[in-house]
């Protein structure tokens, strides 16, 4: 079963360890962070967003990972991540649906690394449809496709 449900602080330890996994880092074509920057991550900027959404996902009473939205440039974007026990299985879909069924604003944006199959899956999957073939490139040269929700 899975719950979404306010992040606790005894949640950011795990998300921790989901960022920090070096498979989870180059899939999503991201940084690890250390401990410390990542607690202040969550602490100072996402926990205290007035217009960001943080929500735990928990499956079967486990903590599974987390999604996010937040205003970017006057576009709320999502975004999820996962400790790797919990990919394939179809969580991140259904969550990402349970999430988006509690948001009311529309559209809501997501951003893709171009090799992440799997995360665009998940997005197809809960109703995103990519709006360019054409990738964005971030300044550090990553390629990501931007995707949309109605």
């Amino acid at each position: 079963m899975i719950v979404l449900r306010p992040v606790q602080t005894a949640d950011i330890d795990i998300f921790y360890e989901h960022q920090a996994d070096p498979v989870a880092v180059e899939m999503a074509a991201t940084t690890a962070r250390d401990q410390a920057s990542h607690r202040e991550l969550w602490t100072k900027r996402i926990l205290v967003n007035p217009d960001g959404v943080a929500r735990t996902v928990v499956v079967d009473g486990v903590v599974a990972g987390n999604i996010i939205s937040w205003i970017d440039s006057g576009e709320r974007m999502v975004g999820y991540r996962y400790g790797r026990a919990f990919w394939g299985r179809g969580i991140a879909t259904e969550a990402l649906r349970l999430y988006v069924d509690q948001l009311e604003e529309r559209p809501l944006y997501a951003d893709v690394a171009v090799h992440n199959i799997g995360s665009q899956r998940v997005l197809e999957k809960a109703g995103f449809r990519r709006i360019s073939d054409a990738p964005k490139i971030e300044d550090d040269g990553v390629k990501l496709y931007p995707y949309r929700l109605d």
